[in-house]
């Protein structure tokens, strides 16, 4: 990550007046690392072959094993089971709106939520590809970010090769596809949260704030491409 010390934009006063970019690199991410514990839900531990059975109904736009094949739905195989709890409660509280599955969480149990979860974080993502044309950009954005706009690295939070951050509630992205992450990049930049409590999204909120829609449209195709595992 290489962020100017003379710097206007969100996380200046995280790292203001410090003398190096190492130290400013990890004040920044030790700050949001103890936000997101202090902010993280205990959750329920999960079943994941009770979650099969009750995952049933997810598998028409989510695949049977989490790897959809419409890109506007998101591929959860793989994706940390936290994450995938997390983001159901939050739905179910209405504090993030997805409105083709408000009518399905409403009757989930705290338990059956950590089940589901359970058995799509047990499921293995599918590799996608990446836009050759937009690769350069892509790359860049996502292990450098941009230092002349204030944009952080992606791989910061989310991994150099797309792995996430379990402890820290940072999701899996590789593989996902392009389209699903550019809506999320651009509903983020707009202004959506999930709740005033959910650090994560606040966070995003501030590092889309200067993402073109070219850059955007980049770095989601370079996301696609990513391989979280070595195959």
């Amino acid at each position: 990550m290489h962020l100017k010390q003379d710097n206007n934009g969100p996380f200046r006063s995280l790292y203001a007046n410090i003398p190096g970019e190492y130290e400013m690199k990890h004040l920044l991410q030790f700050a949001v690392v103890m936000t997101l514990l202090v902010c993280l839900p205990v959750l329920a531990a999960g079943d994941a072959d009770a979650g099969q059975a009750k995952a049933a109904v997810c598998g028409a736009c989510h695949g049977v094993d989490g790897n959809s094949m419409v890109p506007m739905w998101p591929k959860i195989a793989g994706q940390h089971s936290a994450y995938i709890e997390r983001q159901l409660g939050l739905i179910k509280s209405g504090n993030r709106a997805v409105p083709e599955m408000a009518g399905i969480v409403m009757g989930l149990t705290e338990q059956d939520m950590a089940d589901v979860a359970a058995y799509f974080s047990s499921q293995v993502t599918s590799t996608g590809l990446t836009d050759d044309a937009l690769r350069s950009n892509g790359e860049r954005l996502y292990r450098a970010g941009n230092p002349e706009t204030n944009i952080p690295a992606c791989m910061s939070c989310h991994g150099p090769v797309g792995e996430g951050n379990p402890l820290s509630g940072y999701p899996s992205l590789a593989g996902q596809h392009t389209v699903y992450s550019e809506k999320m990049l651009k509903g983020f930049r707009s202004g959506q949260q999930w709740g005033e409590d959910d650090a994560n999204s606040q966070i995003m909120n501030q590092v889309t704030l200067r993402l073109t829609d070219d850059e955007i449209t980049a770095v989601a195709s370079y996301i696609q491409g990513l391989h979280s595992t070595v195959e």
